[in-house]
């Protein structure tokens, strides 16, 4: 009833720039917090950045001044902007919302397939 989609992931060099998008689409009634998460290998999905339906972001420490969160309410959609990457920003990012389905009365959480971003030289 409800996918997540990704893109914008890849190879980039240190100190590059990517841009990673994530679009909801269904049966949709209403979206609450959307969010980005990371898991790099042999270690526990991390929260990267999330983000409410006013555009309220919080991000982790390792990424503030680094990299933005946004959204498109009229798009469903998630944005995350990464600048200055670092190697161990490597890992596969997945997309997260809170979404209330139509027809329904309780929300529930949906997670995309993840993207690949690997920093590298």
């Amino acid at each position: 009833q409800v996918q997540l989609a990704e893109s914008g992931g890849g190879l980039v060099q240190p100190g590059g720039s990517l841009r990673l998008s994530c679009a909801a689409s269904g049966s949709i009634f209403s979206i609450s917090m959307m969010g980005w998460y990371r898991q790099a290998p042999g270690k526990q999905r991390e929260l990267v950045a999330t983000i409410t339906s006013d555009s309220s972001a919080n991000s982790a420490d390792f990424v503030k001044d680094r990299f933005t969160i946004s959204r498109d309410n009229a798009k469903n959609t998630v944005y995350l902007q990464m600048n200055s990457l670092k190697p161990e920003d490597t890992a596969v990012y997945y997309c997260y919302a809170r979404i209330l389905v139509l027809g329904r009365v309780t929300w529930n959480d949906y997670w995309g397939q993840g993207t690949q971003v690997t920093v590298s030289s």
